[in-house]
């Protein structure tokens, strides 16, 4: 046989090897397949998806027509969500997570933004609240609000009364001073400009209503000044000195739970493999019980996934600056939950795997997936409206959620009994999935 046939031939049978490998045919074409479609799809994919709605709080203190006017604007956003909550209430949503951003428009904005137009007064505060983790939300939602307030600030003062009283006002002061500076003699000239252009706007509005709809566009604001700052608050942990975001506390809160979810498919193709080499049928011939087994499985995985947590969050708080500012027992609490349905996951796989090899391919398929929606990758709030609500049903997000709480959010035990109570369910229900199979298994042997 030459060289050239001995090597076509072993190609050939590498290929039906791989072939007959369904597997490595899974992971080697499905999953990329998928995993590539589920990332273009939230990040927009053909463009043929909405995208998702921003969700903002709006805290509306001043009743000046200008403010109200920059409400309607931002409720016509189709990026956005608007809702109206007092300061107490949209501070508490943007603590839990429930907000990205809290926009307050305080008393005398309106009257302020106008005065500050020109750059003859001081520059309106305008207060937003927003979640650390969400700072990329925060820069869009900026934009958005400047370009609203620019526009209808603008327009009122060319186009509305509180404008053309601003600058009789401003004519005033500078024509009532002593010597005018270049730049003072500069903006009293364009105040003039401005005066004549509103008068006219005012004539063309009394003559003709045509004319009256066509005069409401505001000019270019280019060269005018910024009437308005914000000032940024995180909201983070209530009443603590050491309230400030650290982004590690996130990031080792999502890598904790995948890899920990890959120590319970170690734990299940043990079992697996245990079950394959007879074993399991030697310790079912002795004095004990399907259930007493997989109990102390379950058992003795809750530990070590509880050690490995707890391990890996201790040295975030001592190389990363990581800290517990919520409820040290909720910590503890999501902890025991966490830990519980990561151990009865595993139990899961064993009772319903076939074999190791196939077992092992399809539950890193599964626990990615549920990472992935969990938001442990991607923040949850990028994800369309009707995923985050489809997102409770996945056990990551609330074991995400909790640690986020517990460590910056610095959430009280109110905040993680809901979500070690949910990682307690998963737990209760994947349990008894795998006791239910084990049980046919046994009684089929």
């Amino acid at each position: 046989m030459s060289t050239k046939i001995a090597i076509l031939a072993l190609i050939r049978k590498d290929v039906l090897l791989f072939l007959k490998d369904k597997r490595a045919l899974f992971l080697s074409l499905v999953m990329p397949v998928v995993l590539a479609a589920f990332f273009g799809f939230l990040t927009g994919g053909n463009g043929g998806k909405e995208a998702a709605k921003i969700k903002i709080a709006v805290i509306m203190e001043d009743q000046h027509a200008t403010s109200q006017k920059i409400l309607v604007g931002l409720k016509s956003e189709a990026t956005l969500e608007v809702l109206e909550f007092s300061l107490e209430q949209a501070q508490e949503q943007v603590r839990k997570g429930k907000l990205a951003v809290a926009v307050q428009i305080p008393k005398g904005f309106g009257q302020a933004a106008g005065d500050a137009l020109f750059g003859a007064g001081k520059k309106a505060d305008l207060p937003l609240l927003y979640d650390p983790s969400q700072s990329t939300t925060l820069a869009m939602v900026k934009g958005i609000l400047t370009q609203q307030v620019m526009q209808v600030v603008s327009a009122e003062m060319f186009n509305g009364r509180a404008g053309s009283d601003l600058v009789e006002r401003g004519l005033t002061q500078l024509e009532g001073g002593a010597a005018l500076s270049n730049e003072q003699t500069q903006l009293k000239d364009f105040l003039r400009s401005v005066q004549r252009y509103q008068q006219r706007a005012s004539i063309q509005q009394e003559t003709t209503a045509s004319n009256s709809a066509g005069a409401t566009s505001a000019p270019s604001t280019g060269g005018l000044a910024m009437p308005f700052v914000t000032t940024d608050t995180p909201v983070v942990a209530k009443d603590s000195l050491e309230a400030k975001y650290n982004g590690f506390a996130h990031s080792f809160a999502g890598m904790i739970v995948q890899f920990v979810l890959f120590m319970a498919i170690d734990v299940g193709v043990g079992v697996l493999m245990v079950r394959k080499m007879g074993i399991w049928n030697r310790m079912l011939a002795a004095p004990l019980s399907v259930n007493t087994i997989i109990t102390a499985r379950m058992l003795s995985s809750a530990l070590i996934a509880a050690a490995l947590t707890c391990t890996i969050f201790v040295i975030a708080m001592l190389v990363f600056g990581v800290k517990i500012l919520g409820s040290i027992p909720g910590f503890f609490a999501i902890v025991l939950g966490f830990s519980l349905m990561t151990a009865s996951f595993g139990l899961l796989i064993a009772a319903f795997g076939k074999t190791p090899e196939a077992a092992r391919g399809i539950s890193i398929f599964a626990t990615l997936v549920m990472v992935m929606l969990g938001g442990a990758w991607l923040p949850s709030f990028l994800f369309p409206a009707w995923l985050q609500q489809v997102t409770v049903m996945i056990p990551t997000r609330w074991a995400v959620d909790g640690f986020d709480a517990m460590t910056w959010r610095g959430l009280g035990l109110d905040a993680a009994l809901p979500c070690a109570g949910a990682l307690l369910v998963f737990a209760a229900v994947f349990f008894g999935l795998a006791q239910w199979k084990f049980r046919r298994i046994q009684d089929a042997m």
